[in-house]
């Protein structure tokens, strides 16, 4: 299958350019947006509870992603289809690129593709993601405002058994320009349990996003994770954008 037939008339877009025009120096970006499917994929051989966990998004981080770039007024860039069709947070020839496994979910459609099929799923929602990200930060460049660039993910709470206790991850490898004020900031609160790259390292090469337009691009670059079941109602997505604009804000001034 092409890329060409691979997304209908009647699919959503492979990504969304959200408040473009936005005036601050600050690009957010969101790799796990959307857990939307190809029709054409049909529904990959996971019934609609499997669709709608974790394995398939980052639940609640879109909708913070929307409420901090309007409280920002900084543009962001979301993706429009799930990781499980391709994950645009890794390397196209990372083994978890287009997962045959998530969490011990075995997935069908995801098995035995051919080099042509990997290559359609890239084209169609992989890469026209990381080229509205190119553009995005080339337009802020040629108005003189390089931006700082935010990429934000959730994490599920209980991960392998594992209950995780971090509210909230920083993710960095050499460039702390932004990750060590969040840290400091965040740890103003002595309620909130902050993780230093935690769940995840930032050192471990699995961030594309950050990778290809943080460090390549020489932007100021961080990867935050928030724990889901903090954000995965409208009331806790609104309260942790308010918190994260609000440290954005005193960051980047």
């Amino acid at each position: 299958m092409t890329a060409a037939a691979l997304l209908g008339p009647d699919d959503p877009p492979p990504f969304e350019l959200h408040n473009e025009a936005g005036g601050r120096r600050c690009l957010l970006i969101c790799d796990h947006a959307s857990d939307a499917i190809p029709a054409a994929l049909g529904d990959l051989g996971l019934d609609a509870g499997q669709r709608r966990r974790h394995i398939a998004w980052d639940i609640g981080i879109a909708e913070v992603t929307r409420h901090v770039a309007r409280r920002l007024d900084a543009p962001a860039v979301l993706s429009g289809y799930s990781r499980l069709v391709i994950d645009c947070n890794r390397h196209l020839d990372d083994p978890t690129s287009i997962a045959q496994e998530s969490d011990e979910v075995p997935v069908p459609g995801n098995r035995r593709l051919d080099a042509t099929a990997r290559a359609a799923r890239a084209e169609a929602c992989f890469w026209p993601y990381h080229h509205a990200i190119t553009a995005q930060i080339a337009r802020m460049r040629a108005a003189g405002r390089a931006p700082a660039l935010i990429s934000l993910h959730s994490f599920t709470p209980v991960m392998q058994g594992f209950e995780r206790p971090w509210h909230i991850g920083v993710l960095w490898n050499n460039d702390g320009r932004l990750a060590k004020p969040i840290l400091e900031g965040l740890a103003r609160d002595p309620a909130l349990c902050v993780g230093d790259n935690k769940p995840y390292d930032g050192r471990a090469g699995r961030g594309y996003g950050v990778a290809m337009h943080g460090e390549r691009e020489e932007l100021p670059h961080v990867l935050l994770e928030l724990r889901q079941d903090l954000i995965d109602t409208h009331h806790g997505a609104a309260d942790w954008a308010e918190r994260l604009a609000l440290l954005f804000e005193e960051i980047l001034e």
